[in-house]
């Protein structure tokens, strides 16, 4: 493994990261994931020695590979490197980095292309469910230009629609893992949800905030993430995940009424950190408290009740639009806007 190893950088969604192919990869675990610290340049709260982006949305890694379940194109493994530990957790999805596996597995061949546009049929391993995106490929190639903005992105780029079915459960067995769609952890008041996400809602005001911080004001309150941390801590058993201390999930989701137009308003840990703007999945659990009723979210969610409600997620750089499927009152289907670019496309080489 001295020599470089062929990799895509890409920003995916709010997100960005190393793509990989499996095969490009070692398949013991151990030295996979000590490969990938390397190359990220983890633990450094710099990652000066590395790729990484001192931040957790730009140290993270997809392995793509080919898949052999019937109706499904390629496999997706999605790793989260720390920044500042030796560790790589597999225990969540992401789905700001699934919009660039699409265009990455056409970039490698592993999708035969169609135009104008590409339907890419995506099994995400950390959850066992299916996602499909749909890539513009006009000329038989992947087109990054496009017109289409996302927050917390500058400029546009070509859109990733991305639908997900069957994501309920995916990490805690249930929806609502505890069968309550409002418990209380050390006296605060949470909703325990996993719709693709596992996530821990929390209203805002019963933290002593606005719901309207900034990321940077939240994180240098230690009260503050004290206290998060602990109900996480707590919440880890509860949502079958066992215990957290050293996972990613659950995150947990501050809310307050919406500020801007939207829906809801959110700012999340991812768990620790706190993020710019909203996971794709995390903002698909969220949209999923405001449709169901006995939520910590029922007193200030806004949005048209329709078997198709449209729900825009507020984060602290924007919003994102959560589009759900209702059936017998249940929330069957979500589609989500994102879009993908390539940044680099070369080798990488670990220390």
């Amino acid at each position: 493994m001295s020599d470089g190893i062929a990799c895509m950088w890409m920003r995916g969604g709010t997100s960005k990261g190393g793509y990989f192919l499996a095969s490009d990869l070692p398949k013991d675990v151990a030295e996979r994931d000590a490969v990938l610290l390397s190359i990220m340049g983890s633990p450094d709260a710099r990652q000066i020695d590395g790729m990484g982006g001192a931040d957790p949305l730009t140290s993270k890694v997809a392995i793509v590979s080919p898949s052999m379940r019937d109706g499904v194109d390629v496999d997706y493994l999605f790793l989260q490197v720390a920044v500042d530990q030796p560790l790589v957790s597999d225990g969540q999805n992401c789905g700001n980095i699934l919009a660039g596996v699409a265009p990455f597995a056409i970039e490698r061949g592993l999708v035969a292309v169609n135009q104008p546009e590409t339907i890419v049929r995506i099994f995400m391993r950390n959850t066992g469910q299916t996602a499909q995106a749909r890539v513009a490929t006009p000329r038989g190639f992947v087109a990054y230009a496009g017109d289409a903005q996302i927050d917390g992105v500058p400029g546009t780029a070509a859109a990733v629609p991305i639908a997900f079915e069957d994501t309920a459960g995916s990490s805690c067995g249930a929806l609502f893992p505890t069968g309550h769609p409002t418990d209380q952890i050390l006296g605060t008041d949470v909703t325990l949800i996993d719709n693709g996400m596992p996530c821990v809602l929390l209203r805002a005001g019963d933290l002593g905030l606005t719901g309207t911080e900034d990321p940077a004001t939240l994180e240098s309150n230690q009260s503050l993430r004290d206290q998060l941390e602990a109900i996480r801590l707590e919440a880890g058993p509860m949502m079958n995940l066992g215990d957290v201390a050293q996972k990613t999930v659950p995150k947990m989701t501050l809310i307050a009424a919406p500020q801007r137009g939207g829906s809801i308003t959110t700012r999340t840990f991812i768990p620790h950190r706190c993020h710019k703007a909203i996971g794709v999945l995390g903002a698909v659990s969220v949209a999923t408290a405001c449709l169901t009723p006995g939520t910590v979210t029922q007193d200030f969610a806004h949005f048209e009740g329709s078997s198709r409600p449209v729900l825009s997620i507020e984060h602290p750089t924007g919003q994102m639009t959560i589009i759900a499927h209702i059936d017998n009152g249940s929330v069957t289907r979500t589609e989500v806007l994102r879009t993908a670019r390539k940044l680099m496309d070369g080798l990488v080489f670990k220390a």
